[in-house]
Protein backbone atom coordinates (compact mmCIF):
# COMPACT_ATOMS: atom_id res chain seq x y z
CA UNK A 1 0.00 0.00 0.00
CA UNK A 2 1.21 3.39 -0.83
CA UNK A 3 0.59 6.60 0.93
CA UNK A 4 -2.88 7.47 -1.27
CA UNK A 5 -4.01 3.95 -0.29
CA UNK A 6 -3.19 4.67 3.05
CA UNK A 7 -5.12 8.28 2.89
CA UNK A 8 -8.00 6.20 2.01
CA UNK A 9 -8.24 3.93 4.11
CA UNK A 10 -8.23 6.17 6.94
CA UNK A 11 -11.03 8.31 4.96
CA UNK A 12 -13.15 5.04 4.68
CA UNK A 13 -12.82 3.98 8.31
CA UNK A 14 -12.73 7.38 9.67
CA UNK A 15 -16.27 6.63 11.56
CA UNK A 16 -14.77 4.16 13.77
CA UNK A 17 -11.52 6.30 14.43
CA UNK A 18 -14.07 9.54 15.00
CA UNK A 19 -16.51 7.40 17.73
CA UNK A 20 -13.32 5.56 19.54
CA UNK A 21 -11.43 8.65 19.80
CA UNK A 22 -14.78 10.55 20.81
CA UNK A 23 -15.15 7.58 23.29
CA UNK A 24 -12.21 7.70 24.90
CA UNK A 25 -12.10 11.48 25.43
CA UNK A 26 -15.50 10.49 27.42
CA UNK A 27 -13.55 7.96 29.78
CA UNK A 28 -11.41 10.69 30.38
CA UNK A 29 -14.18 13.03 31.60
CA UNK A 30 -15.66 10.14 33.30
CA UNK A 31 -12.32 9.06 35.05
CA UNK A 32 -11.57 12.35 36.20
CA UNK A 33 -15.39 12.97 37.53
CA UNK A 34 -15.13 9.87 39.90
CA UNK A 35 -11.41 10.35 40.92
CA UNK A 36 -11.26 11.67 44.10
CA UNK A 37 -9.06 15.01 44.25
CA UNK A 38 -5.11 14.40 45.39
CA UNK A 39 -3.73 16.89 47.13
CA UNK A 40 0.11 17.85 47.66
CA UNK A 41 2.21 19.20 49.85
CA UNK A 42 5.95 19.09 50.34
CA UNK A 43 8.72 20.45 53.15
CA UNK A 44 12.38 21.31 52.33
CA UNK A 45 14.62 19.92 54.92
CA UNK A 46 19.16 21.09 54.51
CA UNK A 47 21.44 18.73 55.44
CA UNK A 48 24.88 20.50 57.11
CA UNK A 49 27.78 19.61 59.76
CA UNK A 50 28.05 21.68 62.67
CA UNK A 51 31.44 23.51 64.04
CA UNK A 52 32.93 23.31 60.77
CA UNK A 53 33.80 26.77 59.55
CA UNK A 54 37.65 26.06 58.33
CA UNK A 55 37.02 26.76 54.29
CA UNK A 56 38.84 23.13 53.59
CA UNK A 57 36.57 21.53 56.35
CA UNK A 58 33.30 22.84 55.11
CA UNK A 59 33.94 22.25 51.55
CA UNK A 60 34.72 18.13 52.54
CA UNK A 61 31.40 18.88 54.69
CA UNK A 62 29.11 19.66 51.96
CA UNK A 63 31.10 16.58 49.99
CA UNK A 64 29.94 14.59 53.48
CA UNK A 65 26.66 16.26 53.60
CA UNK A 66 25.57 15.17 49.80
CA UNK A 67 26.77 11.58 50.12
CA UNK A 68 24.82 11.31 53.34
CA UNK A 69 21.63 12.98 51.80
CA UNK A 70 20.53 10.42 49.39
CA UNK A 71 20.92 7.40 52.55
CA UNK A 72 18.18 9.88 54.45
CA UNK A 73 15.87 9.83 52.19
CA UNK A 74 15.56 5.64 52.86
CA UNK A 75 14.52 6.70 56.29
CA UNK A 76 11.99 9.10 55.65
CA UNK A 77 9.48 6.46 55.09
CA UNK A 78 10.38 3.79 58.07
CA UNK A 79 8.76 2.94 61.18
CA UNK A 80 11.07 5.09 63.22
CA UNK A 81 9.52 8.62 61.77
CA UNK A 82 6.18 7.29 60.67
CA UNK A 83 4.73 5.46 63.90
CA UNK A 84 5.44 8.56 66.15
CA UNK A 85 3.93 10.44 63.21
CA UNK A 86 0.95 8.64 62.86
CA UNK A 87 0.27 8.42 67.03
CA UNK A 88 1.23 12.57 67.38
CA UNK A 89 -1.25 13.55 64.53
CA UNK A 90 -3.79 10.72 65.48
CA UNK A 91 -4.30 9.60 62.15
CA UNK A 92 -6.83 7.05 61.33
CA UNK A 93 -3.91 4.56 59.11
CA UNK A 94 -1.03 2.39 59.70
CA UNK A 95 2.47 3.47 59.87
CA UNK A 96 2.54 1.47 56.31
CA UNK A 97 -0.16 3.20 55.06
CA UNK A 98 1.27 6.65 56.07
CA UNK A 99 4.47 5.39 54.53
CA UNK A 100 2.83 4.82 50.85
CA UNK A 101 1.81 8.48 51.17
CA UNK A 102 5.36 10.02 51.65
CA UNK A 103 7.74 10.76 48.33
CA UNK A 104 10.78 12.03 49.08
CA UNK A 105 13.45 14.00 46.41
CA UNK A 106 16.99 15.26 46.66
CA UNK A 107 17.75 18.16 44.22
CA UNK A 108 21.21 16.79 41.98
CA UNK A 109 24.28 18.25 43.50
CA UNK A 110 22.48 19.92 46.90
CA UNK A 111 22.12 18.72 50.47
CA UNK A 112 18.56 19.52 50.04
CA UNK A 113 15.66 16.84 50.87
CA UNK A 114 12.09 17.32 49.93
CA UNK A 115 9.81 15.61 51.90
CA UNK A 116 6.45 15.06 49.96
CA UNK A 117 3.12 14.07 50.96
CA UNK A 118 -0.17 13.47 48.86
CA UNK A 119 -3.58 12.91 50.72
CA UNK A 120 -7.33 13.44 50.17
CA UNK A 121 -7.31 16.52 52.28
CA UNK A 122 -5.26 19.73 51.68
CA UNK A 123 -4.66 20.55 55.52
CA UNK A 124 -3.82 17.30 56.43
CA UNK A 125 -0.91 16.83 53.98
CA UNK A 126 0.60 19.52 54.88
CA UNK A 127 0.59 19.06 58.91
CA UNK A 128 1.63 15.16 57.75
CA UNK A 129 4.61 16.49 55.99
CA UNK A 130 5.45 19.01 58.85
CA UNK A 131 5.62 16.57 61.26
CA UNK A 132 7.50 14.03 59.40
CA UNK A 133 10.02 16.34 58.50
CA UNK A 134 10.52 17.45 62.29
CA UNK A 135 10.73 13.96 63.34
CA UNK A 136 12.52 13.00 60.58
CA UNK A 137 15.12 15.32 61.97
CA UNK A 138 15.58 14.24 65.11
CA UNK A 139 15.95 10.42 64.13
CA UNK A 140 18.97 11.58 61.78
CA UNK A 141 20.33 13.41 64.94
CA UNK A 142 19.92 10.17 67.01
CA UNK A 143 21.56 8.12 64.67
CA UNK A 144 24.94 10.37 63.82
CA UNK A 145 25.38 11.42 67.14
CA UNK A 146 28.54 9.12 68.04
CA UNK A 147 28.33 7.22 71.21
CA UNK A 148 29.08 9.29 74.38
CA UNK A 149 28.82 12.24 72.80
CA UNK A 150 26.05 15.33 73.56
CA UNK A 151 25.61 16.19 70.19
CA UNK A 152 25.40 14.89 66.33
CA UNK A 153 28.19 16.64 63.96
CA UNK A 154 24.78 16.62 61.37
CA UNK A 155 22.53 18.93 62.09
CA UNK A 156 18.78 19.23 59.75
CA UNK A 157 17.20 22.34 59.26
CA UNK A 158 13.63 22.91 57.54
CA UNK A 159 13.90 25.89 55.56
CA UNK A 160 10.76 25.40 53.96
CA UNK A 161 7.55 24.13 55.94
CA UNK A 162 4.81 23.17 53.91
CA UNK A 163 0.97 25.20 53.74
CA UNK A 164 -1.84 24.11 52.74
CA UNK A 165 -1.93 23.68 48.78
CA UNK A 166 -4.92 25.27 47.04
CA UNK A 167 -5.23 23.23 43.97
CA UNK A 168 -5.48 19.07 43.59
CA UNK A 169 -2.66 17.55 41.59
CA UNK A 170 -4.88 14.73 40.54
CA UNK A 171 -7.42 14.39 38.56
CA UNK A 172 -5.67 16.11 35.57
CA UNK A 173 -8.94 17.08 33.28
CA UNK A 174 -6.42 18.29 30.58
CA UNK A 175 -4.40 15.53 30.93
CA UNK A 176 -6.56 12.55 30.92
CA UNK A 177 -8.82 14.04 28.02
CA UNK A 178 -5.24 13.95 25.83
CA UNK A 179 -4.50 10.46 27.36
CA UNK A 180 -8.49 9.25 26.55
CA UNK A 181 -7.98 11.17 23.43
CA UNK A 182 -4.57 9.45 22.53
CA UNK A 183 -5.63 6.39 23.34
CA UNK A 184 -9.25 6.18 21.87
CA UNK A 185 -7.30 7.23 18.62
CA UNK A 186 -5.11 4.76 18.43
CA UNK A 187 -7.52 1.67 19.38
CA UNK A 188 -9.45 3.41 16.54
CA UNK A 189 -6.68 3.41 14.08
CA UNK A 190 -5.87 -0.54 15.04
CA UNK A 191 -9.74 -1.27 14.89
CA UNK A 192 -9.80 -0.03 11.47
CA UNK A 193 -6.63 -1.27 10.70
CA UNK A 194 -8.13 -5.13 11.42
CA UNK A 195 -11.41 -4.41 9.78
CA UNK A 196 -9.55 -3.14 6.47
CA UNK A 197 -7.11 -6.98 6.78
CA UNK A 198 -10.08 -9.00 7.02
CA UNK A 199 -11.88 -6.71 4.39
CA UNK A 200 -11.34 -8.64 0.75
CA UNK A 201 -13.92 -6.88 -0.69
CA UNK A 202 -12.77 -4.47 -3.82
CA UNK A 203 -13.11 -1.22 -2.96
CA UNK A 204 -10.62 0.80 -5.58
CA UNK A 205 -9.76 -0.07 -9.32
CA UNK A 206 -6.29 -0.28 -7.96
CA UNK A 207 -7.71 -3.27 -5.60
CA UNK A 208 -9.11 -4.97 -8.88
CA UNK A 209 -6.10 -4.21 -10.67
CA UNK A 210 -4.16 -6.08 -8.55
CA UNK A 211 -6.31 -8.92 -8.70
CA UNK A 212 -6.34 -9.25 -12.10
CA UNK A 213 -2.59 -9.18 -12.28
CA UNK A 214 -2.28 -12.22 -9.80
CA UNK A 215 -3.66 -14.54 -12.72
CA UNK A 216 -1.46 -13.08 -15.33
CA UNK A 217 -4.12 -11.59 -17.66
CA UNK A 218 -7.02 -9.40 -18.19
CA UNK A 219 -6.83 -4.94 -17.01
CA UNK A 220 -9.42 -3.07 -15.43
CA UNK A 221 -11.49 -1.64 -18.62
CA UNK A 222 -13.49 0.70 -16.20
CA UNK A 223 -15.51 1.60 -13.87
CA UNK A 224 -19.42 2.39 -13.34
CA UNK A 225 -20.57 4.83 -10.85
CA UNK A 226 -23.51 4.15 -8.72
CA UNK A 227 -26.58 6.22 -9.62
CA UNK A 228 -29.61 6.10 -7.17
CA UNK A 229 -31.78 8.41 -9.10
CA UNK A 230 -31.11 5.36 -12.24
CA UNK A 231 -33.42 2.87 -10.07
CA UNK A 232 -36.64 3.43 -12.71
CA UNK A 233 -34.02 3.11 -16.03
CA UNK A 234 -31.78 0.43 -16.52
CA UNK A 235 -30.06 2.29 -19.86
CA UNK A 236 -28.39 5.15 -18.25
CA UNK A 237 -28.23 7.13 -21.30
CA UNK A 238 -32.00 7.03 -21.42
CA UNK A 239 -32.39 9.10 -18.35
CA UNK A 240 -29.30 11.35 -18.79
CA UNK A 241 -27.46 11.05 -21.72
CA UNK A 242 -24.45 13.20 -20.65
CA UNK A 243 -24.96 11.63 -17.45
CA UNK A 244 -21.88 10.24 -15.14
CA UNK A 245 -23.13 6.79 -15.55
CA UNK A 246 -23.73 7.25 -19.51
CA UNK A 247 -20.15 8.53 -19.82
CA UNK A 248 -18.73 5.58 -18.05
CA UNK A 249 -20.15 3.09 -20.38
CA UNK A 250 -18.92 5.43 -23.21
CA UNK A 251 -15.85 4.35 -21.44
CA UNK A 252 -16.44 0.93 -21.16
CA UNK A 253 -16.67 0.92 -24.90
CA UNK A 254 -14.29 2.89 -26.20
CA UNK A 255 -11.92 0.68 -23.87
CA UNK A 256 -12.90 -2.71 -25.47
CA UNK A 257 -12.51 -1.72 -28.80
CA UNK A 258 -8.67 -0.74 -27.86
CA UNK A 259 -8.09 -4.51 -26.39
CA UNK A 260 -7.28 -5.82 -29.76
CA UNK A 261 -6.41 -2.63 -31.68
CA UNK A 262 -6.47 -5.83 -35.19
CA UNK A 263 -9.13 -7.62 -34.38
CA UNK A 264 -11.42 -6.02 -31.77
CA UNK A 265 -14.02 -8.49 -30.58
CA UNK A 266 -17.33 -8.87 -31.78
CA UNK A 267 -19.04 -11.58 -29.34
CA UNK A 268 -18.89 -10.51 -25.82
CA UNK A 269 -19.81 -12.48 -23.43
CA UNK A 270 -20.97 -10.29 -20.02
CA UNK A 271 -20.57 -12.00 -16.43
CA UNK A 272 -19.94 -11.72 -12.63
CA UNK A 273 -18.08 -14.25 -10.29
CA UNK A 274 -21.61 -14.22 -7.86
CA UNK A 275 -24.75 -12.82 -8.05
CA UNK A 276 -26.02 -9.45 -7.84
CA UNK A 277 -22.95 -7.66 -8.68
CA UNK A 278 -24.82 -6.07 -11.90
CA UNK A 279 -23.71 -7.66 -15.12
CA UNK A 280 -27.05 -7.95 -17.00
CA UNK A 281 -27.06 -3.64 -16.14
CA UNK A 282 -23.58 -3.52 -18.07
CA UNK A 283 -24.78 -5.87 -20.40
CA UNK A 284 -27.46 -3.77 -21.63
CA UNK A 285 -26.16 -0.67 -21.05
CA UNK A 286 -22.67 -1.95 -23.15
CA UNK A 287 -25.35 -3.00 -26.21
CA UNK A 288 -27.10 0.89 -25.73
CA UNK A 289 -23.26 2.58 -26.19
CA UNK A 290 -22.54 0.28 -28.86
CA UNK A 291 -25.14 1.15 -30.63
CA UNK A 292 -25.40 4.81 -30.24
CA UNK A 293 -21.76 4.51 -31.86
CA UNK A 294 -23.75 3.73 -34.87
CA UNK A 295 -23.15 0.02 -34.61
CA UNK A 296 -25.99 -2.82 -35.26
CA UNK A 297 -25.87 -4.71 -32.00
CA UNK A 298 -27.98 -7.78 -30.84
CA UNK A 299 -28.01 -8.28 -27.58
CA UNK A 300 -28.59 -11.91 -26.21
CA UNK A 301 -29.62 -13.02 -23.01
CA UNK A 302 -28.08 -16.71 -21.66
CA UNK A 303 -28.29 -16.67 -18.54
CA UNK A 304 -30.80 -19.93 -18.79
CA UNK A 305 -31.68 -20.13 -14.95
CA UNK A 306 -32.38 -16.57 -14.18
CA UNK A 307 -32.82 -14.70 -16.75
CA UNK A 308 -33.52 -10.87 -16.83
CA UNK A 309 -32.91 -8.89 -19.96
CA UNK A 310 -36.49 -8.83 -21.01
CA UNK A 311 -38.02 -8.13 -17.80
CA UNK A 312 -35.68 -5.19 -17.48
CA UNK A 313 -36.44 -3.53 -20.95
CA UNK A 314 -40.21 -4.81 -20.92
CA UNK A 315 -40.38 -7.78 -23.82
CA UNK A 316 -41.78 -10.53 -24.14
CA UNK A 317 -39.08 -13.64 -22.35
CA UNK A 318 -41.35 -16.75 -23.53
CA UNK A 319 -39.68 -17.08 -27.11
CA UNK A 320 -35.80 -16.28 -27.46
CA UNK A 321 -32.57 -18.31 -27.49
CA UNK A 322 -34.33 -21.45 -26.66
CA UNK A 323 -36.64 -21.35 -28.86
CA UNK A 324 -34.08 -20.94 -32.09
CA UNK A 325 -31.93 -23.80 -31.07
CA UNK A 326 -34.57 -26.50 -30.52
CA UNK A 327 -35.84 -25.45 -34.01
CA UNK A 328 -38.72 -23.90 -33.57
CA UNK A 329 -38.11 -20.85 -34.85
CA UNK A 330 -35.91 -18.72 -36.73
CA UNK A 331 -33.49 -16.01 -34.84
CA UNK A 332 -35.86 -13.36 -37.04
CA UNK A 333 -38.76 -14.47 -35.76
CA UNK A 334 -37.82 -14.10 -32.26
CA UNK A 335 -36.07 -10.77 -32.02
CA UNK A 336 -37.23 -8.16 -30.37
CA UNK A 337 -36.44 -4.44 -30.88
CA UNK A 338 -35.09 -1.99 -28.12
CA UNK A 339 -34.98 1.15 -29.92
CA UNK A 340 -31.63 1.44 -31.01
CA UNK A 341 -30.38 -2.58 -30.28
CA UNK A 342 -32.07 -5.85 -30.88
CA UNK A 343 -32.63 -8.11 -27.96
CA UNK A 344 -32.48 -11.90 -27.97
CA UNK A 345 -34.40 -12.64 -24.81
CA UNK A 346 -33.78 -16.37 -23.29
CA UNK A 347 -36.81 -18.02 -24.01
CA UNK A 348 -38.50 -20.82 -22.10
CA UNK A 349 -35.79 -22.10 -19.51
CA UNK A 350 -34.52 -25.39 -19.99
CA UNK A 351 -33.66 -27.92 -17.79
CA UNK A 352 -29.67 -28.46 -18.69
CA UNK A 353 -28.57 -25.21 -19.26
CA UNK A 354 -24.99 -26.13 -19.27
CA UNK A 355 -25.21 -28.81 -22.09
CA UNK A 356 -27.58 -26.75 -23.93
CA UNK A 357 -24.76 -23.49 -24.06
CA UNK A 358 -22.33 -25.91 -24.63
CA UNK A 359 -23.64 -27.25 -27.80
CA UNK A 360 -23.15 -26.95 -31.68
CA UNK A 361 -26.42 -25.20 -31.92
CA UNK A 362 -25.57 -22.33 -29.30
CA UNK A 363 -22.40 -21.97 -31.54
CA UNK A 364 -24.34 -22.08 -34.48
CA UNK A 365 -26.94 -19.11 -33.26
CA UNK A 366 -23.75 -17.02 -31.77
CA UNK A 367 -22.15 -17.67 -35.37
CA UNK A 368 -25.50 -16.18 -37.70
CA UNK A 369 -25.99 -13.71 -35.28
CA UNK A 370 -22.30 -12.29 -35.91
CA UNK A 371 -22.44 -12.53 -39.03
CA UNK A 372 -25.92 -10.27 -39.13
CA UNK A 373 -24.77 -7.96 -36.64
CA UNK A 374 -21.72 -5.88 -36.08
CA UNK A 375 -21.98 -6.65 -32.05
CA UNK A 376 -23.26 -9.36 -30.37
CA UNK A 377 -23.24 -8.92 -26.42
CA UNK A 378 -24.49 -12.04 -24.47
CA UNK A 379 -25.82 -11.63 -20.93
CA UNK A 380 -24.37 -14.70 -18.57
CA UNK A 381 -24.83 -16.54 -15.65
CA UNK A 382 -22.52 -15.96 -12.55
CA UNK A 383 -18.99 -18.21 -12.96
CA UNK A 384 -18.79 -19.29 -9.69
CA UNK A 385 -22.35 -20.96 -8.90
CA UNK A 386 -22.91 -22.91 -12.18
CA UNK A 387 -21.14 -24.44 -15.52
CA UNK A 388 -22.99 -22.50 -17.90
CA UNK A 389 -20.55 -19.46 -18.78
CA UNK A 390 -17.40 -21.52 -18.89
CA UNK A 391 -19.49 -23.77 -21.44
CA UNK A 392 -19.98 -21.13 -23.95
CA UNK A 393 -16.29 -20.22 -24.07
CA UNK A 394 -15.64 -21.34 -27.75
CA UNK A 395 -18.57 -19.41 -28.92
CA UNK A 396 -17.62 -16.05 -27.95
CA UNK A 397 -14.53 -13.79 -28.47
CA UNK A 398 -14.04 -12.70 -24.60
CA UNK A 399 -15.52 -12.44 -21.40
CA UNK A 400 -16.23 -9.02 -19.54
CA UNK A 401 -16.34 -9.98 -15.61
CA UNK A 402 -18.02 -7.57 -13.93
CA UNK A 403 -17.62 -6.35 -9.54
CA UNK A 404 -19.50 -5.08 -7.81
CA UNK A 405 -17.81 -2.38 -5.39
CA UNK A 406 -17.34 -3.24 -1.50
CA UNK A 407 -19.12 -6.31 -2.64
CA UNK A 408 -16.86 -8.28 -4.95
CA UNK A 409 -13.86 -10.24 -2.78
CA UNK A 410 -10.81 -10.23 -4.37
CA UNK A 411 -10.61 -13.94 -4.26
CA UNK A 412 -14.15 -14.59 -6.18
CA UNK A 413 -12.87 -12.33 -9.01
CA UNK A 414 -9.07 -14.27 -9.12
CA UNK A 415 -11.24 -17.28 -9.03
CA UNK A 416 -13.57 -16.40 -11.39
CA UNK A 417 -10.93 -15.33 -13.88
CA UNK A 418 -9.01 -18.72 -13.60
CA UNK A 419 -12.55 -21.00 -14.13
CA UNK A 420 -12.52 -18.76 -17.36
CA UNK A 421 -8.82 -19.38 -17.68
CA UNK A 422 -9.36 -23.31 -17.00
CA UNK A 423 -11.09 -23.55 -20.28
CA UNK A 424 -8.93 -21.61 -22.28
CA UNK A 425 -11.30 -18.68 -22.81
CA UNK A 426 -10.00 -15.22 -23.17
CA UNK A 427 -11.41 -12.54 -20.32
CA UNK A 428 -10.79 -9.08 -21.97
CA UNK A 429 -10.68 -7.12 -18.99
CA UNK A 430 -13.21 -6.41 -15.77
CA UNK A 431 -15.17 -3.87 -14.58
CA UNK A 432 -15.61 -2.00 -11.71
CA UNK A 433 -19.70 -1.32 -11.05
CA UNK A 434 -21.93 0.37 -8.38
CA UNK A 435 -18.93 2.64 -7.65
CA UNK A 436 -20.50 5.53 -5.16
CA UNK A 437 -20.27 8.98 -6.74
CA UNK A 438 -18.30 11.65 -5.70
CA UNK A 439 -19.38 14.41 -3.18
CA UNK A 440 -18.15 16.93 -6.20
CA UNK A 441 -20.89 15.66 -9.06
CA UNK A 442 -18.65 18.19 -11.70
CA UNK A 443 -15.71 15.98 -11.92
CA UNK A 444 -14.10 16.41 -14.93
CA UNK A 445 -15.14 14.46 -17.61
CA UNK A 446 -18.90 14.89 -16.43
CA UNK A 447 -19.40 18.40 -15.53
CA UNK A 448 -18.39 19.05 -19.67
CA UNK A 449 -21.79 18.85 -20.87
CA UNK A 450 -23.85 21.31 -23.83
CA UNK A 451 -25.86 23.71 -22.01
CA UNK A 452 -29.58 23.39 -23.74
CA UNK A 453 -31.13 26.10 -25.17
CA UNK A 454 -34.23 27.32 -23.88
CA UNK A 455 -36.16 26.03 -26.93
CA UNK A 456 -34.21 22.57 -27.18
CA UNK A 457 -35.16 22.50 -23.26
CA UNK A 458 -39.04 23.40 -24.14
CA UNK A 459 -39.03 20.80 -26.81
CA UNK A 460 -37.68 18.31 -24.59
CA UNK A 461 -40.64 18.65 -22.02
CA UNK A 462 -42.56 18.66 -24.42
CA UNK A 463 -41.61 15.39 -26.54
CA UNK A 464 -40.42 13.22 -24.09
CA UNK A 465 -43.65 12.28 -22.34
CA UNK A 466 -45.23 11.93 -25.76
CA UNK A 467 -42.17 9.91 -26.80
CA UNK A 468 -42.50 7.43 -23.42
CA UNK A 469 -46.39 6.72 -24.26
CA UNK A 470 -45.19 5.31 -27.75
CA UNK A 471 -42.63 3.30 -25.94
CA UNK A 472 -39.64 5.50 -28.50
CA UNK A 473 -36.61 6.68 -27.06
CA UNK A 474 -37.28 9.98 -25.58
CA UNK A 475 -33.18 11.68 -25.45
CA UNK A 476 -32.87 14.75 -27.01
CA UNK A 477 -29.50 15.55 -27.44
CA UNK A 478 -27.41 18.17 -29.56
CA UNK A 479 -26.56 15.43 -32.57
CA UNK A 480 -29.02 12.56 -33.20
CA UNK A 481 -27.83 9.38 -32.03
CA UNK A 482 -29.83 6.32 -31.39
CA UNK A 483 -31.19 5.72 -28.03
CA UNK A 484 -32.06 3.57 -25.32
CA UNK A 485 -35.88 2.73 -24.86
CA UNK A 486 -38.03 3.34 -22.21
CA UNK A 487 -37.76 0.87 -19.22
CA UNK A 488 -40.17 -0.63 -16.66
CA UNK A 489 -40.12 -0.06 -13.53
CA UNK A 490 -38.69 -2.89 -11.63
CA UNK A 491 -35.79 -2.84 -9.26
CA UNK A 492 -33.47 -0.38 -7.30
CA UNK A 493 -30.37 0.20 -9.47
CA UNK A 494 -27.92 -1.51 -6.43
CA UNK A 495 -30.39 -4.43 -6.67
CA UNK A 496 -30.70 -4.35 -10.83
CA UNK A 497 -29.34 -8.39 -10.82
CA UNK A 498 -32.54 -9.38 -9.59
CA UNK A 499 -32.27 -12.37 -12.31
CA UNK A 500 -28.33 -13.34 -10.93
CA UNK A 501 -28.27 -16.31 -9.11
CA UNK A 502 -28.53 -16.47 -5.40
Amino acid sequence: MDLSDYLRFLVRRWRIIAALGLLGTAVGVFVTHITTPQYQATSTLFVSLQDWDDTVKLNQGNSFAQARVRSYAEVVTSPYVTEPVAEYLRLDMTPSQLARKITTEVPLETVLLKITVTDTKPVRAARISNAVAHRFAEVIAKIERPEGARLSPVRLSITEHATRPRTPTSPNLVLNLALGLVAGLGLGTGLAVARESLDTSVRSRSDLTRCLADTGGPAVLGSVVLDQSASRHSVAADDDAFGRRAEDFRRLRTNLRFVDIDAPPKVIAVTSAVPAEGKTSISINLASSLAEFGSSVCLVDADLRRPSVASALGLVQDAGLTTVMIGQAKAGDVMQSAGAFSVLASGMLPPNPAEMLGSEQFRAVVRSLADRFDHVVIDTAPVLPVADTPAMASAVDGYLLAARYAKSSRGQVTDAVRALQDVGATVLGSVLNMVPAKRDSEQYGYGYRPKPSGRRERLRLVLRPRLRRRGRPATIGVFPAPSAPTVKDTTPVAAQEGGDHH
